[in-house]
This record gives C-alpha cells, sequence and structure tokens, in this order.
C-alpha cells in the first residue's frame, strides 16, 4: 500500500533550520497535493519565573499582563508566519502549496505538536532539528527527539546540512 499525503503538519520554532525544512514540507505538499498546517508553539513561562515575577509585580498584575501581552505575541507571530508564507509562494512560484491554517500556542512543545497532528488528522509531520551545545553534528534537538519517538503519524526531521 502507497499512503496517500493530503495534509501536513509543520511545527516551526522560527530558526534558520526552520526555515530550511519548510522547504521539504513545501515540495511534498506540491508533489502530493497536499495542503500545510502551519504550527508554532511558545514554551510557557517556567513557574519558578511565574513566581519570581508574582512576588514583584503582584499575582493580579502578574495575570492582567501576561493575558494581554500573550494575545499580542501571539498574533505578532502568527503575522510573521504568514508573511513567511507569502514570501516562499512569491519566491518559488514553480512549487505552489496550500497553507491550510496557521496555529500559534502556547505551551508544552511537544505535547502541542502530537495534540495539533492528531486533532488535524495529518498524514505527516515536517520539522528541523535543532541539536545544541557541543554534540550539535551527533545529536537532534530533544523537542525532534521527542515528537519523532511519541507520535503516531510518520515524522521527518530535517537537519542543516
Amino acid at each position: 500500500m502507497i499512503p496517500e499525503i493530503k495534509k501536513i503538519l509543520y511545527a516551526t520554532d522560527l530558526s534558520e533550520n526552520a526555515r530550511y525544512a519548510f522547504g521539504y514540507a513545501a515540495s511534498l505538499a506540491n508533489r502530493y497535493g497536499a495542503g500545510i498546517t502551519f504550527l508554532h508553539v511558545l514554551e510557557d513561562v517556567s513557574t519558578y519565573a511565574d513566581s519570581m515575577v508574582i512576588n514583584i509585580v503582584g499575582e493580579e498584575k502578574w495575570g492582567e499582563l501576561r493575558k494581554n501581552n500573550e494575545q499580542d505575541v501571539l498574533e505578532t507571530i502568527k503575522g510573521r508566519l504568514e508573511k513567511f508564507c507569502e514570501d516562499v509562494s512569491d519566491n518559488l512560484p514553480a512549487c505552489p502549496f496550500i497553507t491550510d491554517e496557521i496555529i500559534v500556542k502556547t505551551g508544552n512543545p511537544v505535547e502541542e505538536i502530537l495534540n495539533q497532528a492528531k486533532r488535524s488528522d495529518c498524514d505527516m509531520v515536517v520539522m528541523g532539528a535543532r541539536g545544541l551545545g557541543p554534540l550539535a553534528d551527533k545529536l537532534m534537538g530533544s523537542i525532534s527527539k521527542r515528537v519523532l519517538r511519541r507520535c503516531k503519524k510518520p515524522v521527518l526531521i530535517v537537519r542543516l546540512p
């Protein structure tokens, strides 16, 4: 049986590596006539950092600041992703792709990627690998590694050449 690829989840952290990985997502989408769902996840502030800020500004004020600023940040990133889609479409007219959805969330990146893959019933996940530190050439990023291990769908992890 040859699998049909109609929906691709492209998870991005907006890094150079993620931009490079997008080329593979666009190429696959073009080849199979698939749509691409873009997903960017902002990591939640750690509990420790949260409690330190609460001690300084107070819980009520911190909740208010966080709520107001979080929405602004999510809208800004969504705008950047929309611009990115337009730029890629303009620069690669020979490789058209369909943008199904652009999603920006706050939370644990691994959990949000896995949840979105399930929710959107995608056929595969495409993402970049960010190996950090002295073993960067030997290891892939911890988020991509955890998604690869836990995802029920095929995962394509792309490293910078």
